[in-house]
């Protein structure tokens, strides 16, 4: 593999503490002039925390988390609290940015972009919420955004619902937004093909940055 191509990485369903750490060891490669690349994956149901977040978004109590298995963790990324689960497809981008116009609030708006298209291939249209980060069906959010930036290089990035288990959301105030989850299974009435989805993504993703696949 050439030193400038870009790629794919596929990591199934992985802890979240473990995918955040292939990020950091990510980013300090692309910093060095290593690759670019785009993590795909799931977790288990975790809640994480971004940089100004209020635990007041937790609605459950920490006794009902640990009986669930559900652990909090703080993370650097922007936001507030945010749930992962099985089913939701986690897209991790590591981009310099300084080859994509060094514009972070341009870089997110493309990361919307680019779930609305995916979401158009299952013949789901979204859109915007003016002023509020992610993408949303009518009032219902099926898309959340949060990233971080180190030396123009990006990392964290989207969570889209699949297949979630929507009742998971029940355990906190989704953004701080108090905002209703949907999901593609949700709105298509069956559930989707989860490998299809995270190729599809891919593709979508691959073609909007005009990435070289290996």
């Amino acid at each position: 593999m050439s030193k400038n191509t870009n790629f794919v990485l596929d990591l199934g369903l992985i802890d979240y503490s473990l995918a955040y750490n292939l990020q950091k060891q990510a980013v300090a490669e692309v910093i060095a002039g290593g690759p670019e690349r785009v993590l795909l994956c799931e977790h288990p149901s975790v809640l994480t925390l971004g940089r100004m977040a209020d635990e007041k978004y937790i609605l459950a109590s920490r006794e009902e988390l640990h009986r669930r298995g559900i652990n909090v963790l703080a993370v650097d990324r922007g936001g507030e609290v945010t749930l992962h689960a099985p089913g939701q497809l986690v897209v991790y981008p590591i981009l310099d940015l300084k080859k994509h116009g060094k514009d972070i609030k341009a870089y997110m708006h493309q990361l919307e972009e680019i779930a609305i298209q995916f979401l158009e291939l299952y013949g789901i249209s979204s859109s915007r919420n003016s002023g509020k980060t992610g993408i949303w069906i009518g009032s219902k959010k099926i898309v959340s955004i949060g990233v971080g930036v180190k030396k123009w290089v990006t990392f964290h990035g989207l969570g889209i619902n699949i297949n979630t288990d929507l009742k998971l959301f029940s355990l906190i105030n989704p953004c701080g937004l108090g905002v209703n989850m949907t999901s593609v299974e949700n709105i298509k009435g069956q559930s989707v093909d989860f490998k299809k989805a995270k190729k599809d993504f891919a593709d979508v993703f691959v073609k909007h940055f005009a990435f070289v696949r290996t």
